[in-house]
């Protein structure tokens, strides 16, 4: 017997079945009382269960589909009402929202383009945000449970499809149907959190751009497995998305971005127009976003005094620094600078005042650095304790600190071209040729302890998370320019950031 028309709590008449998974059927409804339409979902568990895991599992879901009324958010599908029928079976109400769900566009089209995909995903990020401030995790974030509206991207059934307990493949109540999507801190009977989630999201990217789960085996036994041990297959239709992708598939939650760092890359990526993959890009990318050598350049000669050598010397200094990075994210404030080597732009000011005449000598070391000296470069400068060399060579010098995000690196380049500026310029047009997306914070010309100089900032996005960098070039033509070079996670630039500044002046050139 159909169960159109039954009337549910004495208020909600049943008039569609709009879908139906493993633990629940979906119905648009009509409430008899505020006469507007509403979806409802119909709960029911496994037959294997027993009648204490049973009731179990429906008090769970009732708690927990009150904890999800709690968000207001427009890319959360609002839940109205939690009632149970006359079998005694929990019955969720929320906004009925006229759409089809990224599932079934998916199982029609196959794929959609990377743009559409992180446009997608802005809206389901915007939603998981909203969710997790207010203390709610999903738990089973999938293209069905991605409404796509005229005007709104909605995620449902937040809160909703969750386990009895524990989250292994073996326990009772475990979510039917969803196995693919769920992190492998999950599969091995670990607490989810807000970064399960975001694997989830990652996963369903993934299945977006290139038509399917990343570890979908014949079985979920096998599924199961190889998301808990098996390395993530390369994607070879995400592009620009790729890195996020990648990112928010880590197999540890710790090592996947924010959620946060995950809506400013899907909104970098969103922003984007359109554009053949270049076949010239480089496979890895680097920490500074101005260490690109193109391919074609091919191996880089012995140095000599022109230009275009002194710009290769550059790129290969930078790609000293690896660090496996990609598109750039456009975020970041203009931070001032605090100039106590006597900084100018031009003609205007940074900081008021005239700038200052150069120091007689560097400050003292502060405490809590010590003085390193860089014999091949002819400098010395102040580095926080506990920082490492990690890398050295004759044009530059890395140092890290112990969770090796933050770098700081002087550079040397001899013989120094006209300005700082224009060697600014060409880097940066050359990143251009090399990344979809690049945002500049800044680019000035200004003056440092009476030498030409210049001031770059910038943000960047790394495969976990997005950083934020800052380098200072001076020198005059024919002489050497040396380079201060600083960067640090975006969310700890605050923290890094007079890092930056204790370095520059208390750089000594011999």
């Amino acid at each position: 017997m159909s169960d159109k028309g039954r009337l549910v709590a004495g208020r909600y008449r049943l008039t569609e079945r709009i879908g139906s998974g493993g633990m629940g059927t979906v119905w648009r409804a009509e409430d008899d009382v505020l006469g507007r339409q509403v979806a409802l979902k119909r709960l029911h568990a496994p037959h294997h269960l027993s009648d204490d895991e049973i009731s179990t599992l429906y008090e769970r879901a009732r708690r927990e589909a009150r904890s999800a009324a709690r968000i207001t958010h427009p890319n959360v599908v609002v839940v109205h009402d939690v009632v149970d029928d006359e079998e005694g079976q929990p019955c969720i109400v929320m906004e009925y929202v006229p759409s089809t769900t990224l599932g079934a566009l998916l199982e029609e089209r196959g794929t959609v383009p990377p743009r559409e995909a992180a446009r997608i995903g802005r809206g389901m990020i915007a939603a998981l945000r909203a969710a997790h401030a207010a203390g709610v995790l999903h738990r089973d974030v999938k293209p069905g449970n991605v409404l796509l509206g005229d005007d709104r991207i909605v995620l449902t059934d937040f809160g909703i499809a969750v386990t009895s307990g524990t989250s292994t493949l073996t326990r009772t109540g475990e979510m039917i149907g969803s196995i693919e999507y769920m992190a492998p801190e999950r599969i091995r009977g670990r607490k989810p959190g807000p970064f399960s989630d975001l694997w989830a999201l990652g996963a369903t990217l993934y299945q977006a751009v290139e038509g399917q789960t990343p570890f979908r085996r014949d079985t979920a036994i096998e599924t199961g497995y190889a998301i808990a041990v098996d390395p993530l297959p390369p994607s070879r239709q995400a592009g620009p998305l790729a890195p996020l992708i990648e990112a928010l598939l880590a197999r540890e939650p710790g090592e996947r971005p924010s959620a946060e760092e995950t809506e400013r890359r899907l909104r970098a990526v969103a922003a984007t127009e359109p554009t053949a993959p270049r076949q010239d890009a480089p496979d890895a990318v680097v920490s500074h976003p101005a260490a690109v050598t193109p391919p074609s350049s091919g191996p880089v000669a012995a140095p000599e005094p022109t230009g275009g050598s002194r710009r290769k010397r550059r790129r290969v200094l930078w790609s000293a620094t690896v660090a496996g990075l990609a598109t750039v994210a456009v975020a970041g404030a203009l931070y001032p600078w605090p100039d106590g080597g006597g900084l100018q732009d031009g003609g205007g000011q940074r900081g008021g005042g005239k700038a200052k005449a150069p120091a007689a000598t560097p400050p003292p070391v502060p405490h809590g650095y010590h003085l390193v000296e860089e014999k091949k470069l002819g400098v010395s400068f102040p580095v926080p304790n506990g920082w490492k060399l990690r890398d050295r060579t004759s044009e530059g010098a890395k140092y890290i600190d112990p969770s090796g995000l933050v770098e700081i690196t002087i550079g040397m380049v001899d013989p120094a071209g006209p300005t700082p500026v224009a060697h600014f310029r060409d880097i940066e047009a050359n990143t251009k040729k090399n990344y979809d997306v690049y945002q500049r914070l800044r680019l000035d010309r200004t003056t440092f302890r009476g030498r030409p100089a210049a001031i770059w900032e910038c943000t960047f996005a790394g495969r976990v998370r997005t950083f934020r960098a800052i380098d200072l070039g001076f020198g005059r033509e024919g002489d050497k320019e040396y380079d201060v070079y600083l960067s640090a996670p975006e969310e700890k630039w605050d923290t890094y950031r007079p890092v930056f500044d204790t370095v520059k002046e208390g750089l000594r050139t011999h």
